[in-house]
């Protein structure tokens, strides 16, 4: 029986491989946003899909939390997370790198599971004026990538 050892589901280890990065330091709402535009695609696709969001050419829509946020062309609604994308790239990268480590090929498998989960909450504060304070926390993020060969 196999277990998943933190993950979220539990995957076929001879036809997948996965990665994990807990507690990075991005936006748990614009992490969500680009997990969804990258999630059932291929590997090499959502590569470059995230190389070009961190080029600032092609924006991420922006499904919810969008009130007061600029339409980009063609898509609506839409920001570059680019701190985001770079983040979840390099998890999306180590998920590849661990399936050509099992012998797998990693441009004919696509993802499967991405999940999004907030982390913990790094406390902070923000000297204000007449000797007060405001809290200036840290949201974190834990990312969750299992890619799975496709047919």
């Amino acid at each position: 029986m196999a277990t998943n050892k933190g993950y979220t589901t539990v995957a076929d280890p001879d036809t997948s491989a996965k990665a994990k990065a807990k507690e990075q330091p991005i936006s748990p709402k614009n992490a969500r946003e680009v997990a969804g535009m990258i999630r059932g695609m291929k590997v090499p696709t959502a590569q470059k899909a995230l190389q070009s969001v961190i080029a600032m050419e092609t924006p991420v829509k922006l499904r919810r939390y969008n009130k007061q946020v600029a339409h980009k062309k063609g898509v609506g609604p839409g920001k570059y997370p680019v701190k985001v994308s770079q983040a979840i790239l390099e998890v999306l990268n180590s998920a590849a790198a661990n399936a050509d480590f099992k012998g797998l090929d990693s441009t004919n498998m696509a993802i499967s599971t991405i999940t999004v989960a907030r982390g913990a909450v790094i406390p902070g504060h923000r000297p204000r004026a007449q000797g007060r304070a405001t809290q200036w926390n840290q949201d974190t993020v834990n990312i969750e990538i299992i890619i799975s060969e496709v047919e």
